[in-house]
């Protein structure tokens, strides 16, 4: 199991490839903005796609089904719209194999807006840059974030409106910070990291007890836990510290001192290479 989480720093390190550009690069920068109201649409399937630059991500207002406004160059990428009634496509794509990225703020920008009206089944793949998502108050029924060369934060601000059936989080050589995953609503979630840090941030209104599993190659873990939250911590690790204070280590897995008794319980099970794993209390 060891040799999943070390065949995922390979495939961080060669998932994305990227060219950062001088600012004296001739580019030519294009913008366009595309929206939607709300119709007869019973639930939706959607796919964000961002190669590289910054990308915000954000619940809509009103009755306004989704809304996307880009600025990208376009002899970089090419822009995505493609809307069927039932399946949503939004999003920029890469016009060749290696993307030019500036290190100052002429970067290519996505600004999404989806509705909380509707029932969402939502993926996200962003390449390398700055993503700033906020999920909170959409109904997610299902959540897959894939993310490379970047840094990442998705919070969910309000507590989700469905039950999600799984929520996937895929890290490649970068950083993730999710915060409030207690609103998801989310039956299991999956993490998997190739290189970089990951901080999990537990705190929200928990619905039901929940499985997360996280699979890691080189980097670290902080798992950020509130009071009241019952947690089983199972570690299966190579090179790996492990920093747990007050919990219990009953074989092969350590427990909150409230396990037994508290009204929400959660099994985080670790599988991991090189690195370390902490946990902070929230209090």
């Amino acid at each position: 199991m060891i040799g999943s989480a070390l065949r995922a720093i390979t495939g961080a390190v060669l998932a994305v490839g990227v060219t950062w550009a001088s600012p004296l690069e001739a580019q030519e920068w294009r913008t366009t903005a595309v929206s939607r109201q709300l119709s007869d649409e019973s639930r939706l399937d959607v796919e964000l796609r961002h190669a590289a630059g910054v990308l915000r991500l954000e619940p809509a207002s009103g009755r306004t089904l989704y809304s996307m406004e880009l600025r990208y160059d376009e002899d970089a990428f090419e822009p995505v719209t493609d809307f069927d009634g039932r399946r949503l496509r939004l999003g920029i794509e890469g016009t060749g194999r290696d993307l030019r990225i500036n290190s100052d703020d002429n970067q290519a920008r996505m600004n999404v807006a989806l509705s909380t009206q509707v029932p969402l089944d939502l993926s996200l793949e962003f390449g390398a840059g700055l993503a700033e998502v906020d999920v909170g108050g959409l109904r997610l029924t299902d959540l897959d974030v894939e993310t490379g060369a970047s840094e990442t934060r998705m919070t969910v601000s309000r507590p989700n409106r469905e039950r999600l059936r799984h929520a996937r989080i895929a890290v490649g050589a970068a950083q993730f910070t999710g915060e409030g995953l207690g609103n998801l609503n989310a039956d299991r979630f999956e993490i998997e990291a190739g290189v970089g840090e990951v901080i999990l941030d537990l705190t929200g209104a928990w619905e039901r007890d929940s499985d997360i599993e996280v699979r890691m190659g080189l980097g670290s873990l902080e798992l950020r836990i509130p009071d009241g939250l019952g947690v089983k911590l199972v570690k299966q690790a190579f090179l790996t510290s492990l920093d747990a204070p007050e919990m219990d280590r009953k074989g092969d897995a350590w427990y909150s001192d409230d396990w037994a008794t508290a009204d929400r319980q959660v099994t985080v099970d670790v599988e991991a290479a090189f690195g370390t794993v902490k946990v902070v209390w929230l209090r």
